[in-house]
């Protein structure tokens, strides 16, 4: 085996040659066709306290050893052969029915599993990190990442966009295309003809974003001269420096942080006859006749969804011809490097190297492998946890915007069954009370020990979007988890679990989330000004730099302090009324003149209605009483279609206007609004009764509902999905329903 040495002078990953790797480059390039399909029948997944990883099992003894469960087959979009059920007439047969199939997608750590697919910018990222890595890339792996990659080409031109939904782009075609090429697919396919003429028609990889253009130089298919810098000696600002990375929002700091650090090595592959490929296949001119430098700045104007402002490109002018080529100390490059590398190691320890997500995550493993070598274990550690996120479905394998949705997904399953008065039901209690017991076990204990030194939040007692393993504690989830087990321990018949003194740290760590604003963030308060939107360099996302108020996040708080407040009147009561006094404020503030609210992280106006109705209910105020309710009551009723449901497309996120899904009524936006509706008391039940017609009518006779559009959103431009609330949220609008207006027949 030839000896990998990474030469710090010139950023190359240098291999020592010989006559067998020659051999081993031939045949790369001459590889076998990959199989069109692996046997599905032998996936499984397994959820080791919440950790979810896909094995695929070699032959039929260990198939035999380890059979597929009925969650293994849904995921898989393999038969499930679960009985049709009894028609349901009213909302809480429909109820009994959802949870009749639900309950067997439960995994054995009391969670609900999903993919968390959507953008098309994760897997090429994994990819390009286990080649540069020369990490083996299994063949069931590769067969079925190709299969996703070529499902989700769009038809009509051959590329790929940002995301699922999305028009193709320079970023998702030139990304996915490479994608391709490395896991062993001819340029000569059909397909692949067809995306890189659109790719062509649209300037190249020379015209992608700042993140395609890093990519591709880590794979030496571009030369850094065409990435705009990420100077790591940003790292070494003061605090009180307006803009130091400290002050940014949570993802984009442990992006940048990495990247940094391997930009400023200009950490490249070493050239293979394929990466010479490449060069030729993805640029419109001859490679060897390119101006990098001269492509900087350069981007079609379908990725350009936030353009460089006057200020970063005047940054970027002065560091890449002034500062990095005659001024920039090597001591100071040598101490930013050191400490960028400091925080990534911290970064790993919090998270025994889950990471905060499927960006940070290979980035810190080239890092890793930069400095510690192939068989450090920073390095093996590092690909095993990369598992997380990997997901396979019946399009093939993809990667998944998180390392899962575990505890908000779960949290909202007891929520709803609650809603539809059926915890005491000695049927799920069995079922509740494993998703209690995975709550429990996933509460974040304790805060990281360098928490000042790697600026990470308060999360004592909060709850993560995921695991606790990943250990980022998020308001809203913190709030959804606490509202879970609040409701279910204080049900009969369930145990007691969390004490009150853990019960009071998620709310001594939630008291933290507010802004000055009245207004709470997700990962942590705001930090820094808006006005650090202008050192944007993504270019294809929105609100990206810093933390923001949220809707979504500000009512969930003021829902969960209020439900405490009914079972715990006397704790830091002062601090909780201040807050919400506060919060209750801002979310009235927030409310656009039409009546609706602009939803973050799920689509859109619709998704935000609802929590914000919810919130408002929580401190008593409803249609009756407040003229911010009815205005939202009233928003949402005039977007009701005429076959009772409700249908908003995802660019209503990127637009910032309410717009019609051109598929039509969607099952999940439709239970928002229904949600929404009942929790602000709407005196009149006919058009909350036209919506669960339509749930109720779509319901399969499994009891399941199909996916439909895609559910969530992040940065304003990029769709991810929810495959989950198809289920949590029909099941609490029709369980709702049976609670305030009685168990009446709809169908």
């Amino acid at each position: 085996m030839a000896k990998l040495t990474f030469d710090g002078n010139t950023g190359l990953l240098e291999k020592k040659r010989s006559a067998v790797d020659a051999d081993d480059d031939e045949r790369a390039m001459k590889r076998t066709k990959l199989p069109t399909r692996t046997d599905y029948t032998r996936w499984r997944i397994r959820a080791d306290r919440g950790r979810h990883t896909w094995h695929y099992l070699q032959d039929d003894e260990a198939s035999r050893a380890w059979p597929q469960t009925i969650a293994d087959k849904y995921f898989l979009g393999l038969p499930t052969e679960l009985p049709a059920l009894q028609q349901p007439k009213k909302p809480l047969d429909s109820v009994q029915n959802g949870l009749e199939f639900f309950q067997h997608l439960q995994l054995e750590a009391g969670n609900w599993g999903c993919e968390y697919g959507g953008p098309m910018f994760l897997l090429p990222g994994l990819v390009i990190t286990w080649t540069v890595t020369e990490s083996p890339i299994p063949e069931p792996y590769a067969i079925e990442i190709k299969n996703y990659l070529f499902a989700r080409q769009n038809l009509e031109d051959g590329g790929w966009g940002l995301h699922i939904e999305g028009e193709s782009t320079v970023f998702g075609t030139a990304m996915n295309y490479t994608v391709l090429r490395l896991l062993g697919v001819s340029e000569e396919d059909e397909r692949m003809i067809k995306a890189r003429g659109t790719l062509h028609k649209l300037g190249g990889a020379a015209n992608g974003p700042h993140w395609a253009k890093f990519w591709l130089s880590v794979l030496g298919v571009c030369q850094w001269d065409v990435v705009n810098p990420v100077p790591p000696e940003l790292w070494l600002l003061p605090d009180w420096v307006p803009f130091a990375p400290w002050r940014w929002w949570i993802h984009m700091r442990q992006v940048f942080l990495p990247m940094s650090y391997i930009s400023s090595k200009k950490f490249t592959y070493r050239t293979t006859p394929l990466i010479r490929q490449l060069r030729q296949e993805l640029f419109v001119e001859p490679y060897e006749s390119i101006n990098w430098a001269a492509h900087r700045n350069s981007i079609a104007s379908v990725d350009n969804y936030h353009p460089k402002t006057w200020v970063l490109n005047s940054l970027n002018w002065i560091l890449v011809n002034l500062w990095n080529p005659y001024i920039r100390p090597n001591f100071i490059a040598q101490k930013s490097e050191d400490w960028v590398w400091k925080l990534i190691q911290m970064e790993d320890k919090n998270t025994d190297f889950a990471d905060l997500g499927p960006v940070n995550g290979p980035m810190n493993l080239i890092v890793c492998y930069m400095k510690e070598g192939p068989d450090a274990y920073s390095v093996k550690r590092h690909k095993e946890r990369l598992e997380d996120f990997l997901w396979v479905k019946s399009e093939g394998m993809l990667m998944n915007g998180t390392n899962g949705v575990q505890v908000w997904d779960t949290a909202f399953l007891i929520q709803s069954v609650v809603s539809a008065g059926l915890a005491e039901d000695p049927k799920w209690r069995p079922m509740l009370t494993k998703a209690l017991q995975f709550l429990d076990d996933q509460q974040i204990r304790e805060n990281v020990d360098d928490q000042a030194a790697c600026y990470r939040q308060q999360r004592k007692g909060g709850w993560a979007f995921s695991t606790k393993d990943q250990g980022y504690a998020v308001s809203d989830c913190i709030s959804e988890a606490l509202k879970a087990i609040l409701l279910l321990q204080r049900t009969p018949g369930y145990p007691t679990l969390l004490s009150d003194r853990r019960i009071y740290d998620a709310i001594d760590t939630l008291l933290t989330y507010q802004n000055a604003s009245g207004g709470c963030a997700s990962y942590e308060p705001t930090r820094g000004s808006e006005y650090i939107e202008y050192l944007n360099a993504a270019e294809v996302f929105g609100r990206i730099m810093i933390e923001y108020d949220y809707p979504e996040c500000t009512t969930a708080v003021v829902g969960a302090l209020s439900l405490f407040s009914t079972y715990y009147p006397d704790y830091r009561s002062a601090d909780i009324t201040a807050l919400k006094s506060r919060a209750v404020a801002w979310i009235k503030s927030n409310q656009r003149q039409d009546g609706s609210w602009y939803g973050s992280w799920g689509i859109c106006f619709t998704y935000a209605g609802m929590f914000a109705l919810e919130s408002l209910a929580s401190i008593g105020e409803n249609c009756d009483n407040s003229e911010y309710v009815k205005k939202g009551c009233d928003f949402l009723l005039s977007k009701q279609r005429s076959d009772g449901g409700w249908s908003e497309s995802y660019k209503s996120c990127e637009h910032s206007a309410y717009i019609e899904h051109p598929t039509g009524s969607q099952v999940v936006q439709t239970a928002w609004a229904c949600i929404a509706l009942m929790e602000a008391k709407y005196p009149d039940p006919e058009p909350i009764e036209k919506g669960l017609k339509l749930i109720m009518e779509r319901q399969q006779p499994n009891g399941e509902w199909l996916q439909e559009a895609i559910e969530g959103v992040f940065n304003k431009s990029c769709m991810i999905s929810y495959p989950n609330y198809k289920f949590n949220f029909p099941i609490k609008a029709l369980g709702m329903f049976a609670t305030k207006y009685g168990n009446r027949t709809l169908l």
